[in-house]
């Protein structure tokens, strides 16, 4: 005679399970969606910082002690003053988000790859700078201690016309997504101006693209 009861008790612990591995599946299913659809949000606000086209027009810098570089298309600018040594570069951002800069980090020798820089040793910018998708902008950079060893270091490298290097910190417009993007500054043969190039991409808040 069949036990009614325990079969009664099987046939609902059955459905219990099925439910329970359909509700798992469900649900990985939606988190998986949802990482999906946030990281095609984040790539849509991602900036992307490189040295703009040298057919672009040049931008007109200025500083608060009222100084002004001239600054040409994919290349960068720098003058030393008895007070400051004043230094730029003109910008595109090939991302698709809008680059807001956070901060600035110069060596005065020749770029290499190297190693992340720590954050701590960046300058922090005095003002916002932005640059929009797909658009040219600006970085600018001053050191305004002469008695100090950055200082001499960047005006004997910017007199000397030796090759420099500059590494930019930037992010999202929400204030995610940070990265630093090393830029070298190579004096021309001719004029006053420098050919700026992109030398190594860094993500700070993600994983890097190596």
């Amino acid at each position: 005679m069949a036990d009614w009861v325990t079969i009664s008790s099987l046939a609902t612990a059955g459905g219990t399970l099925v439910l329970a591995v359909a509700t798992f599946s469900s649900v990985r299913s939606a988190n998986r969606s949802a990482r999906v659809a946030e990281r095609s949000l984040m790539a849509g606000i991602r900036p992307v910082l490189m040295p703009s086209h040298l057919e672009d027009a040049p931008i007109k810098v200025g500083f608060v002690d009222n100084r002004w570089l001239h600054v040409p298309g994919g290349g960068g600018m720098a003058e030393v003053g008895p007070e400051a040594v004043y230094v730029a570069m003109s910008l595109r951002n090939v991302g698709s988000g809008i680059a807001v800069l956070h901060g600035w980090r110069f060596w005065a020798e020749r770029p290499t790859a190297g190693e992340a820089p720590p954050l701590e040793d960046f300058n922090r910018l005095t003002r916002d700078l932005y640059i929009p998708a797909g658009d040219v902008g600006f970085w600018q950079g001053v050191f305004r201690d002469p008695g100090s060893e950055p200082f001499r270091a960047a005006a004997d490298a910017v007199d000397g016309r030796v090759p420099v290097t500059i590494d930019v910190l930037y992010g999202d417009h929400e204030g995610g997504q940070r990265a630093i993007t090393r830029f070298g500054m190579t004096p021309r043969a001719e004029g006053e101006s420098w050919i700026v190039s992109a030398v190594r991409h860094w993500n700070v808040d993600r994983d890097d693209p190596r």
